[in-house]
């Protein structure tokens, strides 16, 4: 994946005043790093500051402190961290080699979203080397290579870009690459098969053999919804393709993806998509769609 990417680290220092509001790309790199070597960076002793860091470790050993706390870092091993902060990260000096790719960012939006991924995930990570945020820095390397980054406007959106590969992957991709216990699989399968009928948050628990409030947690931890939610969810897009494709009334659709009542239906489907099912049917200003993405 990285056999064809020269060792090297690139910095970008363009006109930033929009870009310092959201997101700039400050650097990125590929190094590799041999004892005796003088490779060490403490947080609060950088000439840099307001920057912030992702590093994630290809090959060997290297080792990062932060507070009191040292943790050695080694093959799919990444850390977030920002500067000034108290922190050290280097090659400690029983390792033979280190080989890393590290990705440094600065904005106003890009430290807001950074006190979010810390905050609920913390400073250390581990990330396999197929992962989109870590495919994201191998491109964009190779992209830097041949075409560089000719304007700030560019190094912004490759900046802000990175941080939704990181955080679409800790959301949702790190979620979904989680095995789903056999009793959520159950429930899901259930809902699946279901959803044209009046099912109650009793009946898919049951389903599952577990209690409501341990199934509960665990269906949000599994799926990284409510079991309500996923049930509206499979029914709003049922409903937009029979809005789409068959000229049934709206009491009708309603029923048939299982709402006894068409009024709460539209009320659901409204909150959903954002205008009602008729209005949806009839609005030749919006493009219909076959499926539906929504969170």
């Amino acid at each position: 994946m990285y056999k064809d990417i020269s060792h090297n680290s690139y910095g970008f220092r363009f006109q930033r005043a929009y870009q310092d509001n959201v997101a700039d790309l400050h650097a990125i790199g590929f190094e590799h790093h041999q004892n005796p070597a003088n490779y060490s960076w403490h947080g609060l002793e950088r000439g840099e500051k307001d920057i912030i860091i992702f590093q994630y470790t290809l090959h060997g050993n290297g080792a990062i402190s932060i507070g009191d706390t040292t943790h050695e870092l080694t093959k799919g091993d990444a850390f977030f961290i920002d500067v000034p902060s108290d922190h050290r990260y280097y090659l400690p000096a029983d390792a033979e080699e280190w080989e890393f790719i590290f990705f440094t960012i600065t904005g106003t939006e890009a430290a807001k979203l950074y006190q979010q991924i810390t905050k609920k995930h913390g400073h250390l990570f581990q990330l396999s080397i197929h992962s989109s945020p870590v495919n994201y820095i191998f491109n964009t390397l190779k992209r830097i290579e041949t075409a560089g980054i000719s304007h700030g406007y560019e190094a912004s959106s490759c900046a802000y870009s990175f941080l939704m590969e990181f955080l679409g992957y800790l959301e949702y991709n790190q979620q979904q690459s989680k095995a789903i216990p056999p009793s959520i699989s159950k429930a899901i399968e259930f809902i699946e098969n279901h959803y044209s009928e009046d099912i109650t948050l009793d009946e898919i628990v049951s389903v599952s053999g577990l209690s409501k409030y341990y199934f509960t947690r665990q269906f949000v931890k599994s799926i990284n919804e409510t079991p309500i939610r996923y049930l509206t969810k499979i029914r709003m897009k049922k409903a937009l393709h029979l809005l789409i494709t068959e000229k049934k009334s709206i009491e009708d659709i309603a029923k048939e993806v299982g709402y006894t009542s068409s009024n709460y239906f539209s009320k659901v489907f409204k909150q959903t998509i954002g205008e009602t099912p008729s209005n949806y049917r009839q609005n030749t200003d919006i493009m219909p769609v076959n499926q539906l993405f929504t969170d």
